[in-house]
């Protein structure tokens, strides 16, 4: 566990600070990391989670719709962050509020997403095993560098104290963790059920099958061929799948 919460807080940090020295961040490069890192969640969403889920002898009807609640839920998020979670790296000001409070609800709407995240790497022996949680460690990783990197060019325009980007950025960078510490104890401390948290699993599984699939439409707006970007979601969605087979 202390591996992964150690795993998990270094990628979102240097992912931030290599967007703070870099002069100018290439869109183009973080779109490409975005498509493989979405093609893989899904991947390990499609192969690995929901068929856990639902062998669970759980109510696979609440569990499914834990998935559609998760899934929704991600996109009322998105309303607060502008989808930098899936690497916007323009902030879309909703009316003209550019003020303080525009800031806190982005980081607290990312530190939710983020924490929720985390919470799913917590309990391997309730949906998953020990070596197959290494799978979803990765995918979640591939997804926390490139929202680092847009945060913090999002976080560059809103604040040019540097010291305010580097505090937001440990925020971001520390709300993961915190869900796995959260995961890991609220079962043992009474506060949620197995069933609790295999309701809790669906949701979140949700939440990245809203996040992997925006990341395919956006990455194509105007619904033109792609080819550069099939080549990267299969070589993504292999990847997941051999991990999966093979870790």
């Amino acid at each position: 566990m202390i591996i992964n919460i150690a795993i998990l807080f270094f990628s979102a940090l240097l992912g931030g600070l290599y967007a703070l020295r870099a002069s100018q961040t290439n869109e183009a490069h973080v779109k490409s990391i975005l498509v493989f890192a979405g093609s893989f969640l899904f991947s390990i969403t499609i192969v690995h989670i929901l068929p856990e889920l639902f062998e669970t002898h759980m109510d696979q009807f609440r569990i499914g719709m834990f998935i559609l609640a998760g899934f929704f839920f991600q996109q009322i998020l998105e309303y607060f962050t502008s989808g930098v979670e899936h690497g916007h790296m323009h902030m879309h000001h909703h009316g003209k509020d550019h003020s303080a409070w525009s800031g806190i609800s982005l980081m607290t709407a990312l530190f939710l997403h983020s924490f929720l995240e985390g919470t799913i790497l917590a309990h391997p022996d309730v949906i998953h095993s020990e070596h197959s949680q290494g799978t979803l460690l990765i995918g979640v990783i591939l997804h926390k560098i490139p929202a680092a990197l847009a945060l913090m060019t999002v976080l560059a325009c809103q604040y040019k104290n540097r010291n305010t980007q580097l505090m937001l950025l440990l925020v971001f960078a520390m709300a993961s963790p915190i869900g796995v510490l959260a995961g890991h104890w609220l079962e043992p401390l009474g506060l949620i059920s197995e069933s609790g948290m295999v309701m809790l699993f669906a949701f979140v599984a949700g939440n990245f099958l809203h996040i992997s699939t925006t990341i395919f439409i956006e990455s194509s707006p105007e619904h033109q061929w792609n080819s550069k970007k099939l080549i990267i979601s299969l070589i993504g969605a292999g990847l997941a799948i051999v991990a999966e087979l093979f870790y």
